[in-house]
């Protein structure tokens, strides 16, 4: 293939918008069983809606769609939703997201679903998640949010019968523990005496601290008095997540006590013991109900997804202590963990590799001669895939290969980033041209971003602009102390990683150091918005700042807004970010992008769903008006229908290409095939 000479952002790319959008399937909350595997898909083609997806045990039938259109299989709870969906003996149950009810679906071919739960005297007044089926199997057992009509908000584990007469008598719902503002992981013991689950109260968030408590049932009211629950392990200062129960009488759990979050046994009578320690992280944060991040195999075996910046599946000997790598072609699990006997079922993908659906058989523990008879993997498990996020990809040519960097920030901390270069094998940069670059900010900010194929970078990097994706001070995947960096900071710490790995980058010569964009989503959004606003961010660079381009999607702006508008389950995590009001009530001004616009700040584009209730359209609208007040280019551009993170084709495909024209705009480069996006 002849190579053209082209200015970076000007390169023709085979990978447009609707690629993009047709290819980020969501695939996410696996579960294997003895009739197959499931899961769940998010379909931007279908207007964003999740569809309940089963393979058959072998892996090698069709794939079912089992919920068809309109229905939607959505949770709202804590707003992030989670695992929506439960295979049962003779069907599933799942929570539509329209009016968050819980219906039942027998098997067959034309399935019509019957309700569970009442319909919802307000918006959906009742929302439920995390569902379990205890011994008994008469019962969905569960986590219901409560949207009062006076405005409160509560939560409790209850028990939802399956024969359909909650639909009409929402007496018939029992409620099992209630007394904590958030609740997780309700986990029934093996003879059904006993309930364990994580819970927690306002202002924590779920990463800063939780407890896990244990309960004896015995017919009656609701467990409200914590008189009557036992501790077994966590507090303020310590987040246990994910209980399984072992036996009648002890659990495995993962915490952080020794500052990772590590496997352990609680017994019921007895301190509990860490399996195998190490400065490795076994979970990540819970920003969504119902993710089970191992399982227990028919061996008794743990099955563990862990790792730091990449992650690898393991298997755990619980009484010895011996972990041991599963040789797969994959760097990246994500989204939870099953097993059914010795078959585990994940979702796994790579740089090259796009996010799937696997099942791996995994030899018993006295197989040691195990030999598999087919699939890839070698020697000790046998891996099939059974869906793809993505059918077919671009050339690989196309696709950038991410390389990660363990960069020094100016108070000499680590900063961990994952640097994606341009790639196109049809064009190169004119000679002494350096490629723009843009600094990735994730969401959160208690998240991290790993390296996995993405098409939506490969969108940017296969037209000459390169992209930095940094796990900032905060991130999750490095242990809690890296995470408790941002602790009081936010608006600091993160902004100086996000320079810092920009200026790294333009200092090796890398990146136009004339030609750094920042790009953040809701926190990372806020990130962003902050680098161009505040002291730290306006410093060193062009015109005073160091970057010359912002896109905020549906990004923080107002901190004092958010504290008081934003959802429920957010509602005091800036009592840990900034500190709590009103005693810092100065730093909430001090801090926020709005009222901080000056003559430094560089052009912005702010994309925001109309429907958001997380971070909502005032906040966007709230910098716009700032930017215009000041003389600064800028676009804002809303989607109706679109809630946190948008879900439909067109408005993915409509972003993204005003994101390039934006770019293009400020930074001297005409991509081809793209609208201008008009600039106020």
């Amino acid at each position: 293939m002849a190579t053209e000479t082209a200015s970076y952002g000007e390169w023709h790319s085979p990978i447009d918008g609707a690629d993009v959008a047709r290819k980020q399937v969501g695939l996410a909350f696996p579960v294997i069983d003895a009739a197959g595997v499931w899961w769940q898909e998010s379909r931007p083609e279908e207007g964003g809606r999740i569809a309940v997806v089963r393979q058959g045990p072998d892996g090698t039938g069709t794939k079912h769609d089992l919920l068809p259109m309109p229905w939607n299989a959505r949770t709202r709870v804590h707003e992030y939703g989670g695992k929506s969906y439960l295979p049962l003996p003779d069907g599933f149950v799942f929570a539509n997201f329209d009016d968050q009810r819980l219906y039942r679906c027998l098997a067959s071919e034309t399935p019509t679903p019957a309700a569970l739960t009442p319909a919802p005297q307000g918006e959906a007044a009742d929302r439920f998640a995390d569902f379990v089926l205890p011994p008994d199997g008469d019962e969905l057992w569960c986590v219901r949010e409560r949207h009062g009509a006076d405005g409160r908000i509560t939560r409790a584990i209850v028990a939802v019968p399956l024969d359909g007469s909650g639909a009409g008598d929402p007496a018939a719902i029992r409620v099992l523990v209630s007394g904590s503002d958030f609740y997780a992981y309700p986990a029934p013991s093996p003879d059904g005496t006993r309930l364990a689950w994580i819970c927690w109260d306002h202002p924590l968030m779920p990463w800063d601290g939780t407890e896990l408590r244990v309960a004896a049932l015995d017919g009656g009211g609701p467990v409200s008095d914590k008189s009557q629950q036992q501790l077994i392990m966590g507090c303020d200062t310590e987040s246990v997540l994910a209980p399984v129960w072992r036996d009648d009488r002890s659990l495995y759990v993962i915490s952080d006590r020794s500052g990772w979050w590590n496997l352990y046994v609680a017994d019921l009578l007895a301190f509990p013991r860490a399996l195998c320690p190490r400065e490795e992280e076994f979970t990540s944060p819970l920003w969504q109900l119902g993710l089970s991040p191992y399982a227990v195999l028919g061996d008794g075996r743990l099955a563990v997804a862990y790792g730091t910046g990449e992650t690898r599946l393991g298997v755990l000997d619980p009484d010895s202590g011996r972990l041991t790598d599963l040789d797969l072609p994959y760097q990246v699990f994500v989204s939870g963990v099953s097993a059914a006997g010795q078959t585990v079922a994940t979702i796994a993908g790579g740089p090259a590799v796009p996010t799937t659906v696997i099942g791996v058989e995994v030899p018993s523990a006295g197989d040691q001669g195990f030999v598999p008879p087919g699939g890839t993997g070698s020697g000790n498990a046998r891996v099939r895939e059974l869906s793809r996020s993505a059918g077919s990809l671009p050339d690989p040519a196309y696709l950038p290969v991410p390389r990660a960097a363990r960069l020094t920030g100016p108070s000499g901390s680590v900063v961990h980033a994952i640097v994606y270069p341009p790639a196109n094998p049809a064009f190169r940069g004119p000679e002494g041209e350096r490629p723009p670059h843009i600094v990735w900010v994730h969401g959160g900010p208690t998240s991290q971003v790993v390296p996995r194929l993405d098409l939506e970078k490969a969108f940017f990097t296969s037209r000459g602009i390169g992209i930095i994706d940094v796990n900032y001070g905060g991130s999750s995947g490095y242990g809690r102390a890296y995470r408790e960096r941002l602790r009081g900071q936010w608006g600091i710490v993160d902004v100086a990683d996000a320079m810092t790995a920009a200026l790294a980058l333009a200092e090796s010569g890398e990146a136009d150091g004339k030609r750094l964009g920042i790009r953040g989503g809701s926190a990372g959004g806020w990130t962003a918005l902050a680098a161009v606003t505040s002291g730290i961010g306006v410093l060193g660079g062009p015109n005073g700042g160091v970057f010359a381009a912002v896109a905020s999607y549906f990004g923080v702006a107002d901190l004092r807004g958010f504290a008081e508008h934003t959802h429920d389950f957010e509602s005091r995590y800036l009592d840990g970010l900034i500190g709590p009001l009103p005693e810092c009530d100065a730093l909430y001004t001090e801090r926020a992008p709005v009222g901080h616009v000056n003559d430094a700040t560089c052009p912005v584009l702010l994309l925001q769903g109309l429907d958001d209730p997380v971070v909502p359209p005032a906040q966007s609208e709230s910098i716009a008006a700032d930017l215009a007040a000041h003389g600064i280019p800028y676009a804002y551009i809303t989607f109706e229908g679109e809630s946190h993170g948008f879900r439909k084709a067109e408005n993915i495909v409509a972003s993204l290409e005003a994101e390039l024209s934006f770019y293009g705009q400020i930074m001297g480069f005409t991509p081809p095939g793209v609208p201008p996006v008009p600039l106020c």
